[in-house]
């Protein structure tokens, strides 16, 4: 494949990144106000912060790339946004309605983790250590807010008593230590051949 080829499948990945922070943006205020355990409404909070930073740091890669900034409608993110916004309607005030905010937070995480490396694999064939090095800042955030939602969750099913050990790591798809589940990135990080 051409480099110019890849430079396109890039600038299209990170216009559909750009568009997606943009909806959490919208999204993780009203997650937040919804939320009743403190520490959750705070890590959402602060995930917020990080979602404004993710937005100008993708206005970076744009100017990087020489490509305008301007998104491209995540159709997966709107999906993602929406699914979890029913979910918080259906839940009663309380620790059900904040591990459905946790599941549906949880998913947006894997979902941007997954773009994000693929679109760092991306800069990487193409030599763009900058926008490489941007593009894992963000990752690296994603996978920590995933590992923080998961540790809410455990306190969440503590606090409410429901499930042995085991069970909660299942049902929040992580390790019995309190990690987040294995990420593909090691897939992502391969140079395509």
């Amino acid at each position: 494949m051409n480099q110019e080829t890849l430079k396109e499948l890039l600038v299209d990945q990170i216009r559909d990144l750009y568009d997606a922070e943009k909806q959490l943006v919208k999204a993780l205020p009203k997650l937040a106000k919804a939320a009743d355990s403190e520490e959750l409404g705070n890590a959402l909070r602060t995930h917020l912060a990080e979602t404004q930073n993710h937005v100008a740091r993708l206005e970076k890669v744009f100017k990087s790339i020489g490509a305008p900034v301007k998104g491209k409608p995540c159709k997966g993110m709107q999906g993602l946004v929406e699914e979890g916004g029913e979910a918080v309607q259906e839940k009663e005030e309380g620790p059900a309605r904040d591990l459905a905010i946790v599941a549906g937070g949880q998913k947006v995480e894997h979902y941007e983790m997954s773009a994000y490396g693929t679109a760092r694999a991306l800069a990487e064939q193409l030599g763009l250590n900058e926008v490489v090095e941007l593009l894992q800042e963000t990752e690296d955030e994603e996978e920590n807010a995933d590992a923080t939602l998961t540790q809410v969750a455990m306190k969440l099913f503590d606090s409410s008593g429901e499930t042995e050990e085991g069970e909660r790591a299942v049902a929040m798809g992580s390790s019995s230590s309190g990690g987040s589940a294995p990420s593909n990135r090691s897939h992502a990080r391969k140079p395509a051949r």
